[in-house]
């Protein structure tokens, strides 16, 4: 009997001693010690340059106990934001560690609380260009990484200008009169966008009424701001464009794809769209290699204003592995990752001193126009209601576009829905 008893005390110690180590090591999971790391799913955008597997082949090699599953959404900024919430907000498991979100989701998943808080330390973002910190950040914490930016620019034919003996456009009035005068002579439409009713409409509207000097939001989305001049005066060159007819009617269904595909194909003269867009056309078969040029978009009185795009590197609330989580994203985030993001992805890095490099420039001739661009860029409207805010602009915009609103109908109806939006 003597002997059970004392089996038994060794058994409640052993109990409580493995116990404590459980829940040791629960909660240095959970605090993203060393007990923080292991296998994670990566939830991206469609890659359309087919570069991030690459990169992840690469930290898989290294880390064989941490290895990154990639997940590829679809190529669409509506259908992906879909998916992440879906599996952000479930009842069940999980799917996604790592997010790569675009950059005006940060705000919305973070008030959501679907993404975790992240320790500045850990991430060298005084490398990075000086506007992308702000897209990661939300009431005063960091709550992702600048991944990539981007910022719209304004892709030209410069065999069809040179020509003409014309310098790319600076203003409106130059791009409305080349586009209606010059693109014709040539059997080129005018001038297009990303104008189908999508998130690439929202970023085009934005970029008109910033151009103009106006605003959609303010105060994290509080303040509803689009009621003005500026506005009526953005809407309307995009209105204005596509009555006139040098914005032709068939880009009212284009997304960036399509756009670029326009583009690259020698339809147009002008086209407003991403860095890549550059780099695909300017790649050996296409049919205008050799000929296209890049400015910064133009505006009313010079230049314009660039949303600033792009996407962060976020952790989801429920990440099995916080740890490794952010470990990669500073891996993903570092110089040598950085550069071949730009090499092999053809996305613009976040990390300043790429952007001054000579043989980057020598070989992607936009770098030092596209710095320019970025750092006179904008954020879209930022609000915790973002989803809501883009639909309604994409909705009233596509309106004026097609002539169904005036501009200045649409612009009030605008303030109208984003006011109940913000709950005023």
């Amino acid at each position: 009997m003597r002997w059970t008893h004392a089996a038994g005390r060794g058994l409640l110690v052993l109990l409580i001693v493995l116990t404590g180590y459980v829940a040791f090591g629960a909660q240095a999971q959970e605090s993203g010690g060393t007990r923080g790391r292991g296998p994670l799913t990566l939830a991206t955008a469609g890659d359309l340059t087919g570069y991030l597997g690459p990169l992840l082949q690469g930290w898989n090699r290294t880390h064989p106990g941490e290895r990154i599953t990639l997940v590829e959404l679809p190529d669409s900024a509506d259908e992906t934001h879909a998916q992440m919430v879906t599996d952000l907000r479930g009842d069940g498991r999980r799917r996604f560690d790592v997010l790569n979100i675009d950059v005006n989701w940060t705000s919305e998943f973070a008030a959501a609380g679907w993404i975790r808080p992240l320790e500045r330390e850990r991430f060298p973002l005084g490398s990075f260009l000086p506007p992308v910190v702000d897209t990661a950040t939300y009431d005063g914490r960091l709550y992702a990484v600048p991944y990539v930016t981007n910022a719209g620019l304004l892709l030209y034919r410069r065999d069809v200008l040179d020509k003409e003996g014309l310098a790319p456009p600076r203003t409106w009035a130059e791009l409305e009169r080349y586009a209606e005068t010059v693109a014709p002579r040539y059997g080129l439409d005018g001038y297009a966008g990303q104008f189908l009713p999508y998130e690439g409409l929202t970023v085009n509207a934005a970029e008109a009424v910033y151009s103009a000097g106006g605003t959609i939001l303010g105060d994290e989305g509080a303040r509803v701001t689009v009621d003005s001049a500026a506005a009526r005066e953005g809407i309307g060159f995009l209105a204005r464009g596509v009555r006139e007819g040098w914005i032709p009617r068939e880009a009212l269904t284009y997304k960036e794809e399509e756009s670029k595909q326009a583009f690259r194909d020698g339809r147009l003269l002008f086209l407003r769209n991403w860095p890549y867009a550059y780099a695909v056309a300017s790649a050996e078969g296409s049919p205008v290699a050799g000929r296209i040029g890049a400015v910064p978009l133009p505006g009313p009185e010079g230049p314009g204003t660039s949303v600033l795009g792009g996407s962060n590197l976020a952790v989801g609330a429920h990440a099995r592995h916080p740890d490794t989580a952010a470990r990669l994203i500073a891996y993903l985030t570092s110089e040598r990752v950085q550069r071949q993001v730009l090499t092999r992805g053809a996305l613009p890095p976040v990390r300043a001193d790429l952007y001054e490099d000579p043989s980057l420039i020598a070989r992607f001739p936009y770098l030092p126009t596209l710095r320019e661009s970025v750092l006179a860029a904008a954020p879209r409207p930022r609000s915790p209601h973002y989803d809501q805010v883009s639909l309604a602009v994409q909705a009233v915009v596509h309106d004026a576009m097609t002539g169904r609103q005036t501009p200045a109908a649409a612009v009030r109806r605008l303030a109208h829905e984003l006011d109940a939006i913000a709950g005023r």
